[in-house]
């Protein structure tokens, strides 16, 4: 019989979510599907595979074996509205770990990835102007309250990227517990970083043709020497990590502290951005209501 998740990484996008499932999958008894990021439940024309097609991606899953999978998409309100209502649907009964990182941080991340991958071609602070998604997507109150309404608070574990860079083995244990899972996990240390923004380079038109296939590495390597490889390397890659000014920082700080405070009174502290690494790192922070 076909199983469908047990529980899902929700997001937020550039929080360590891909460390965490990756974690995960160290895990014996613990299946996650392949892709990491499927978005079947956010995305139309992922969702226009049918059940089937996502029932498929979980069918390599051992007996017994807990399911689960890692869509950021899941909370992109409002970018994809429709992925409370299919979960609901479709997965009644599955459990969501939503991890959360300093809001400006988050964005400033965000905002590296895109610009890596060649979408945003403007400056940070243009960036927050045009694109206003940067700024939904750190709106943490606004992307969890759909959830809470459709599964309750209890269904929904609240995890922070700080406490998880600083506690990783009680962090994954939590995450565990939450799930289900009945073993005893070990975090792994001598796993690589992974989806690091800051080490990326910017992609261009055929970048998967030009850099990433065996050929092309291989007429570089024998074709072009090191120092003008290094050249082009460094023409395309982000160098410093961009910076917003004082006063466009401030507006937006002012802006998440309104969130902050919804968020802070769910967990029973009192959350700012001034405050924000050093709650979310000292204690683990569980719903208060």
């Amino acid at each position: 019989m076909q199983r469908l998740p047990d529980f899902m990484i929700i997001g937020a996008m550039k929080s360590a979510t891909t460390t965490l499932q990756e974690q995960l999958v160290q895990q014996p008894g613990i299946f996650m599907c392949e892709p990491k990021e499927p978005n079947f439940f956010s995305d139309d024309d992922q969702f226009g595979r049918g059940l089937d097609w996502y029932l498929g991606l979980f069918a390599q899953a051992p007996a017994g074996a807990l399911l689960g999978e890692a869509s950021t998409h899941y909370t992109k309100l409002p970018t994809h509205p429709h992925a409370v209502a299919r979960i609901c649907q479709h997965v009644p009964q599955a459990r969501f770990v939503y991890v959360m990182r300093h809001p400006v941080d988050r964005l400033v991340s965000h905002y590296i990835h895109q610009w890596s991958m060649g979408i945003f071609n403007e400056s940070i602070v243009e960036a927050v102007v045009r694109h206003p998604e940067l700024v939904a997507y750190s709106q943490y109150a606004k992307q969890l309250q759909p959830w809470f309404d459709a599964f309750g608070q209890d269904r929904v574990l609240p995890v922070f990227f700080d406490r998880l860079i600083a506690e990783p083995q009680r962090e994954l244990e939590r995450v565990c517990r939450f799930i289900g899972y009945s073993g005893t996990p070990q975090w792994q240390t001598d796993l690589a970083p992974s989806n690091v923004s800051a080490q990326r380079i910017r992609r261009f038109p055929l970048y998967d043709l030009i850099v990433d296939s065996p050929l092309a590495t291989r007429v570089r390597r024998n074709l072009v020497p090191q120092g003008v490889r290094d050249w082009v390397k460094s023409r395309l890659t982000m160098r410093q990590r961009p910076e917003l000014d004082a006063e466009h920082r401030q507006q937006l700080e002012q802006m998440f502290d309104v969130e902050l405070a919804e968020l802070g009174s769910w967990l029973g502290v009192t959350l700012t951005c001034a405050n924000f690494k050093a709650v979310t790192r000292t204690d683990t922070l569980e719903w208060a209501r």
